[in-house]
């Protein structure tokens, strides 16, 4: 299971008026008709997020490209960012003690 897969496992999938949709696979040998609906979704980059608003067109679109493409609500998308901007926090320092431990002393 990919991190997209297991990401939306956990957040509960409510109806949207808008969808955040994000294209994860390349372009390179897809299909003509493939790249060109992404072209039309305005998708030209991978990792790249649009949003759309919640059509039966759209999801007509959607459907053809459904195994480029990841589509979230407002709601996973918001909890994603959330969650990677506390993955990349600063956390604070670590700090390491270099005492040297003092050898018992023979006499």
């Amino acid at each position: 299971m990919d991190a997209f897969k297991a990401f939306k496992a956990c957040v509960p999938i409510e109806w949207s008026s808008r969808l955040y949709i994000t294209l994860v696979r390349g372009l390179p040998g897809t299909r003509r008709l493939h790249r060109r609906t992404l072209e039309a979704l305005r998708l030209r980059k991978s990792n790249r997020t649009v949003v759309q608003r919640n059509t039966p067109s759209l999801r007509g679109m959607l459907q053809q490209v459904k195994r480029l493409v990841v589509i979230e609500t407002e709601e996973m998308y918001k909890a994603r960012k959330e969650k990677l901007a506390n993955h990349r926090a600063l956390h604070p320092p670590l700090i390491i003690s270099h005492v040297p431990i003092s050898a018992p002393k023979s006499t």
